[in-house]
């Protein structure tokens, strides 16, 4: 595959041997990209490419160790994120990172409010709101509180906002996380008019669809480095997903389903039409006792929205969940707990262990949540059960009252393992379960997954490394832009996974 060459007069934005290390793990490694006006181009790439070091760099969070960086011919080095934007490189942030307790006209103008004499000039600033927010073709009373709009109408506002400082180049960090498709076509129509204007945009998405109904060109980054610079027109979506994931996609063959096993049996938790707008789209899935259901997909797909909806963190606003053929209400997690389900979430280290507590007391938690405080159960209790799983699961302690914080991230992460099934669930959701830790303990929590499965437990299993996710899944899931696109069975190998997400019938 190569890079399409591109011929321009000059470009707007222009970054050449971009280097960038922490603590001596680089993260990124002579980098280049050119932006030029009058387009939208995609900066694409899995987790840990190296899109967000980038954008730091660029935006001045970040000082590069090595390279150049020029905007309109002129070298630059921007020194902070205020730098940036009086160089006329704003961004716009996945999060909007406005104040939602102030009006939409001070969100726009914060900081840099007009003035008359030594007072803000309100009707000023209203008035000028006004025009920038017409300019997106969006008619809103500006004096009203930023809180009091949808989430759609605040990232319109922080467009305004970066279009205020007379903004050249604009950087979309995930913009349309949390936009449903009409709002996101919305978007779509303001930033095409702001490129038909002259603006640079770059956008970074995870999203395929979006990036072929948008953009002009695409970069590709890869483990911290540049893939290539390609004309959206040359590279249609297997040969993007293989520029990502750094191997092409084979030809497509049959495979053999295996032996049924635990398929043919009554859904234990299943699905019809769950979704939340915004997050994902009303899916159909059914999870069954004694079975892993694997679900693939690229980063930004989904997959952590279903599992939030399923156990109850993101309350659904569409269709239903059955347990056991039985409708259910799972609207916190506790109630999911009670349903018998545990959740190992993506991020140990924020959602997951408590560091500072002992690694008795991390396995501990969620059956004494469960049990509640009435039912209190004592240390030796505790200890003994920590105990049977940290030999279970092999976990690597000097002792149970150790702070879990002192253990690798691969103990870690069977200590949460152990936390669940100390509560015998019924169901098991495994999101990122083997991120950060070494090949040896990811075998080994495979292996566990494997187990529990065999003994009758339903687990469901996410991963962005899709080989894991095909080597432990009888069945595969498959989501793409927030949707289910199909099914795998077990058996299913890698590039199967790849040519379904890939599909044009999954836009």
């Amino acid at each position: 595959m190569t890079a399409t060459t591109l011929t321009h007069a000059t470009p707007r934005l222009e970054l050449a041997g971009i280097c960038k290390s922490f603590a001596g793990v680089r993260a990124l490694h002579e980098v280049g990209l050119r932006l030029f006006p009058g387009e939208v181009h995609a900066l694409m790439g899995q987790n840990g490419a190296g899109k967000s070091t980038l954008i730091k760099v660029l935006t001045g969070v970040h000082a590069a160790d090595a390279g150049t960086m020029r905007l309109a011919g002129q070298a630059i080095r921007p020194g902070s994120p205020l730098e940036s934007q009086r160089l006329g490189i704003s961004t716009v942030y996945q999060e909007v990172n406005l104040c939602p307790n102030l009006t939409v006209a001070e969100n726009i103008f914060a900081g840099r409010y007009p003035r008359r004499a030594w007072r803000i000039d309100w009707a000023s600033m209203n008035e000028q709101a006004r025009e920038l927010l017409a300019r997106l073709n969006l008619d809103i009373d500006v004096t009203r509180l930023l809180a009091s709009y949808p989430v759609a109408v605040q990232q319109m506002v922080a467009i305004a906002r970066a279009l205020s400082v007379q903004a050249h180049v604009l950087i979309l960090d995930e913009p349309t996380s949390s936009l449903d498709d009409d709002e996101v076509q919305r978007l779509f129509a303001v930033l095409r008019r702001l490129r038909d204007g002259g603006m640079a945009i770059l956008f970074v998405t995870h999203f395929l669809d979006q990036v072929y109904a948008l953009s002009d060109r695409i970069t590709v980054l890869r483990n911290g480095e540049g893939v290539g610079e390609y004309a959206v027109r040359d590279l249609p979506a297997p040969a993007l997903i293989a520029a990502m994931v750094g191997r092409e996609l084979a030809q497509r063959r049959e495979v053999a389903a295996p032996a049924a096993r635990a398929v043919d049996a009554p859904p234990l938790v299943e699905l019809r039409g769950l979704g939340q707008k915004g997050q994902l789209q009303p899916t159909d899935l059914a999870l069954r006792a004694g079975e892993v259901l694997g679900l693939g997909g690229l980063l930004g797909s989904g997959r952590t929205e279903l599992a939030h909806l399923l156990f109850g963190i993101l309350p659904a606003d569409d269709g239903e969940l059955r347990v056991d053929g039985q409708v259910q209400r799972v609207d916190c997690p506790s109630a999911a707990a009670r349903l018998g389900m545990g959740l190992c979430p993506e991020d140990r280290k924020t959602d997951g262990i408590v560091a500072d507590l002992s690694v008795r007391e991390n396995i501990m938690l969620a059956l004494q949540a469960r049990r509640g405080l009435a039912r209190f159960i004592s240390v030796d209790e505790q200890a003994r059960t920590a105990e049977r799983f940290v030999k279970l699961l092999g976990i690597k302690t000097a002792d149970v009252d150790v702070p879990i914080g002192q253990l690798s991230g691969g103990n870690q992460q069977k200590a949460l393992l152990a936390r669940w099934l100390a509560t015998q669930p019924r169901l098991l959701i495994l999101d990122e379960p083997t991120r950060g830790i070494d090949v040896a303990a990811k075998q080994e929590i495979m292996d566990e997954i494997l187990r529990l499965a065999g003994e009758g437990m339903a687990v469901l299993f996410i991963s962005s490394e899709i080989d894991e996710v095909v080597r432990v899944s009888h069945r595969i899931a498959v989501l793409r832009d927030r949707r289910k696109v199909g099914e795998l069975p077990g058996g299913s190998d890698e590039q199967d996974v790849y040519h379904l997400i890939a599909a044009p019938e999954a836009a």
